[in-house]
C-alpha cells in the first residue's frame, strides 16, 4: 500500500489549477447563463464589475472586464433577472469558478417592465415628468425637425401628412430606431437641433418629432433610454413623441411636451389645416366687414338725424354778413373821406411850404438875428467898457460869461440853419413822404385781408343761419299754416269752418278755406302784450 502511493503522481497545486482551469474553459467554452443578478455595488475602481448570479438551488462568481462593461446594452441591476452570455473559467488563487461575462440581456419581458418600472419611478421623483414642464406647442412653425429612420415607412407618413394639412419646411436627422445605438443616436440628434442658430444656413428647428413605427419592448428600449430622457427634458425646442403604436408607451412619451399615438398623429398636431384655416380667416374679414358696414349705417342714420335738426348756416350768419358788408362799405367811405381830408389839410399849409416863403421866412429870421446878435455885441461892449472904466471883476466876469454864451448860441444856430434851407426841408418832406407810402400799402393790405376774413366768417355764419331757419324744413316738405291775421296756427282746435288760412310753402303762399265738422270750437286767441316780444314766423 505504501509502495503504491510511493508510485502515484505528485502534481503541485498550480498544476492542479491550470487542468481544472484548461477542463472548464474547454468543456463551457461559451454559455448563457440565466439568474439573477446579486452583491452587484457598481463598477470597482478599476472599471471592472464583479457581483453573482444566482437562483434558487446554487450561485456562480461573475465579473465584467472594464472593456466590456461600456458596450453593455443594459447595465447590471441589483435583483435584476438576466439572461448573461459569456465564458466559464475559474479563479485559480482561490480556487473558485466563474464566468466572464460578455453581453447582458433582460430575462423576459416582465425583467424589462420591472426594469422600466423602476427607471420611471426614479425620474418621476427627479420631476422630469412634471406636467409644468411640458411647454406649449407652437401653433403654425416655420421648420420641423423629424428625428428618425430615413428609410422607413414613418418618414413617408410624416411628409405625406405634412403636405396635405400645411406645407412646412422639414428638417430630417437620420438615426437608428432600435439597436444598441439607437439612445445615443437619438441624443446626439436632439441636441444637434438645438445647437443649431435661429439665423444660421441651417434653420432652426420651431418644433422636433422623435417617431418610430412599432415593435415589441426589446425594440423600442432605446427610447426607455435614460440618456435619451434627459436629452428631450433639456431640449429647448418643443417635442412630439411619436414612437410605437397607440398602445406602445416609453418613457420618452412622459418627458416630451405632448405624445402622439401614432407618426401621421403627430404630424396632424404640428401644423393646421390650412384650408380651414383660410376658411377661417375669411369668415373672420367678412364678419369685420359687416361689422364695418353696419358701423358706417349706424354712424350715417345718426348723421342724418342730427343734420334734420340742425338749421342751415346761411341762415345763421345772414344778418352778420348783412352788417359785415355794411361795415366794409363804410370802412372804404371812411378812408376816402381820410384821404380826402389829409389832401385838403396838406393842400392848405401846401402855400406856406414854397421855396420863396420858406426863404423869405429865412431871411426874417437871419435878419433878426443879426440884429439880436449887433445889439447883444453891442450891450457886451458896453459892458466889457463899463467894466474896463470901472474896474469891476464881477463885471468883467459877467462880460465873459455873455461871451461864451453868444459863441455858443452862434454854434447852434449855424448847425441848425443848413437844416432849415429851401433843399433840406424839401428833401425831409420826400423822406415823409417814401415812409408814409408803405405804411398806408401795408394798411390797404391788412383792411383787405380782414375784410376777406370777415367775409369768410360771415360766409360760414350765413350758412349755418340758413341751415336754423324754418325755409330748410318748409324745402323737406312741410309747410307753415297762418290765419287771417298773420298768425301761426299751432293746433287744429284754432279754426273754425270757414276761415280763410294762407299756407306757405317752400317755393310760395297759397289762399284755403278751412272745411270741416262745425262742432270744432274755436279756442279764443291770447291778446300779445304790447311791451312783449312776438313770435318770428
Amino acid at each position: 500500500m505504501a509502495d503504491a502511493l510511493t508510485n502515484a503522481a505528485e502534481f503541485t497545486v498550480s498544476e492542479i489549477a491550470q487542468a481544472v482551469k484548461r477542463t472548464v474553459e474547454d468543456e463551457f467554452g461559451h454559455v448563457r447563463v440565466r439568474g439573477e443578478i446579486s452583491g452587484y455595488r457598481g463598477q470597482h475602481s478599476s472599471g471592472h464589475a464583479y457581483f453573482t448570479l444566482k437562483d434558487e438551488n446554487a450561485s456562480i462568481d461573475a465579473v465584467v472586464w472594464k472593456g466590456n462593461f461600456a458596450k453593455l446594452t443594459f447595465k447590471p441591476q441589483e435583483g435584476l433577472e438576466v439572461i448573461a452570455t459569456g465564458r466559464l473559467t475559474t479563479f485559480p488563487r482561490s480556487s473558485k469558478y466563474q464566468i466572464v461575462i460578455d453581453n447582458i440581456e433582460p430575462a423576459g419581458a416582465g425583467a424589462l417592465m420591472a426594469l422600466l418600472e423602476e427607471r420611471r419611478k426614479k425620474l418621476l421623483a427627479e420631476g422630469l415628468f412634471a406636467r409644468e414642464r411640458k411647454r406649449p406647442l407652437p401653433y403654425l412653425p416655420r421648420v420641423i425637425g423629424v428625428i428618425t429612420s430615413p428609410t422607413g415607412a414613418v418618414i413617408r407618413d410624416i411628409l405625406h401628412r405634412l403636405a396635405d394639412r400645411f406645407p412646412s419646411h422639414v428638417l430630417v436627422w437620420p438615426v437608428r430606431v432600435q439597436g444598441d445605438t439607437c439612445a445615443p443616436e437619438v441624443v446626439n440628434a436632439i441636441e444637434g437641433f438645438n445647437a443649431l442658430l435661429p439665423d444660421g444656413p441651417i434653420p432652426r428647428p420651431d418644433l422636433l418629432i422623435v417617431a418610430r413605427g412599432g415593435g415589441s419592448i426589446e425594440d423600442l428600449w432605446g427610447f426607455n433610454e435614460e440618456s435619451v430622457v434627459r436629452a428631450v427634458a433639456a431640449s429647448g425646442i418643443p417635442i412630439i413623441s411619436a414612437v410605437g403604436h397607440e398602445t406602445d408607451t416609453t418613457l420618452i412619451d412622459y418627458v416630451s411636451d405632448m405624445r402622439a399615438p401614432t407618426p401621421t398623429a403627430a404630424a396632424e398636431a404640428a401644423v393646421p389645416v390650412r384650408a380651414e384655416l383660410i376658411g377661417y380667416l375669411d369668415d373672420l374679414g367678412s364678419r369685420q366687414r359687416q361689422a364695418a358696414r353696419r358701423l358706417a349705417g349706424s354712424a350715417r342714420d345718426r348723421l342724418r338725424a342730427a343734420a334734420a335738426g340742425l338749421p342751415r348756416p346761411a341762415d345763421l350768419v345772414a344778418t352778420q354778413r348783412q352788417r359785415l358788408d355794411h361795415a366794409a362799405s363804410n370802412l372804404f367811405t371812411g378812408l376816402r373821406h381820410s384821404v380826402q381830408d389829409h389832401r385838403v389839410a396838406f393842400s392848405r399849409i401846401e402855400s406856406k411850404l414854397n421855396a420863396r416863403v420858406i426863404r423869405g421866412q429865412q431871411q426874417e429870421v437871419g435878419e433878426r438875428l443879426r440884429n439880436l446878435s449887433l445889439r447883444a455885441d453891442a450891450g457886451l461892449r458896453k459892458t466889457v467898457d463899463r467894466a474896463r472904466l470901472t474896474h469891476d471883476p464881477r463885471a468883467e466876469r459877467l462880460a465873459a460869461a455873455a461871451g461864451r454864451l453868444v459863441e455858443r448860441k452862434r454854434a447852434q444856430f449855424e448847425t441848425i440853419g443848413p437844416k432849415l434851407s429851401p433843399n433840406a426841408l424839401r428833401t425831409e418832406l420826400r423822406h415823409s413822404q417814401s415812409q408814409f407810402a408803405p405804411l398806408a400799402a401795408r394798411l390797404l393790405a391788412g383792411i383787405t385781408v380782414s375784410l376777406g376774413e370777415r367775409r369768410a366768417a360771415l360766409t360760414q355764419s350765413g350758412k349755418l343761419l340758413m341751415s336754423l331757419s324754418y325755409k330748410s324744413v318748409l324745402a323737406r316738405g312741410y309747410a307753415v299754416i297762418k290765419d287771417a291775421d298773420g298768425n301761426l296756427v299751432h293746433e287744429r282746435a284754432g279754426l273754425l269752418p270757414g276761415d280763410m288760412v294762407a299756407i306757405e310753402f317752400a317755393d310760395g303762399d297759397v289762399s284755403a278755406t278751412i272745411a270741416g265738422s262745425p262742432a270744432i270750437k274755436k279756442k279764443p286767441r291770447p291778446q300779445p302784450d304790447s311791451d312783449s316780444q312776438e313770435s318770428l314766423f
